[in-house]
């Protein structure tokens, strides 16, 4: 298998390196060219195969927004997208209906693990159609940790359900540490 990854910051670049291990090619570009393989998105979709499979890791807002709507304009029909950053579960369906109107697959994929993820897997939880989650299974599987899949990984429902749920795993999270912090 062969994708693209746009941000390789320290979760996207770690990601890179945990599904190269993995096997997986993974051309990656990043406006750091230091850490980039191709000049720019338009390079990156010309080096994958047909069809292709790009994964954003920017941050919510603008920087993905900006890069969907990019992707819209170079992809083409059969291709997927997958969101991988922190966005708003409603955000996931604007990019999703963008991308649908051009024949674009999207998953929406929420991301835990931090800069211990590339040792240890990332927790994913994920939105979207079934067939577009079981095409890129064997990144799942490179991505989430050792062990049974439903230990690691959850196809949570339709688009934006990945996010939402990942919404949800930050408030649980950052509410134990405050009460942690509080103790």
């Amino acid at each position: 298998m062969h994708i693209g990854m746009i941000g390789l910051g320290r979760m996207g670049g770690n990601m890179r390196i945990r599904l190269q291990r993995a096997g997986i090619e993974v051309t990656g570009y990043d406006r750091n060219p230091e850490v980039s393989d191709v000049p720019s998105v338009a390079a990156l979709v010309e080096a994958l195969p047909v069809p292709r499979v790009v994964w954003s890791m920017l941050p919510s807002g603008t920087p993905t927004r900006e890069t969907v709507e990019e992707l819209a304009g170079l992809l083409a029909e059969g291709d997927l997208v997958i969101e991988g950053g922190n966005s708003r579960f409603t955000a996931d369906q604007e990019n999703a209906a963008l991308l649908g109107a051009r024949g674009i697959g999207y998953l929406d994929c929420g991301v835990s693990g931090g800069v211990w993820g590339r040792d240890n897997g990332y927790g994913l939880m994920v939105g979207g159609a079934a067939a577009d989650v079981e095409r890129v299974m064997p990144v799942f599987d490179a991505l989430r940790p050792e062990g049974p899949r439903e230990e690691g990984f959850v196809h949570a429902g339709d688009v934006g359900a990945g996010h939402y749920a990942k919404m949800v795993h930050n408030g649980i999270e950052y509410g134990l540490m405050q009460a942690y912090a509080e103790g």
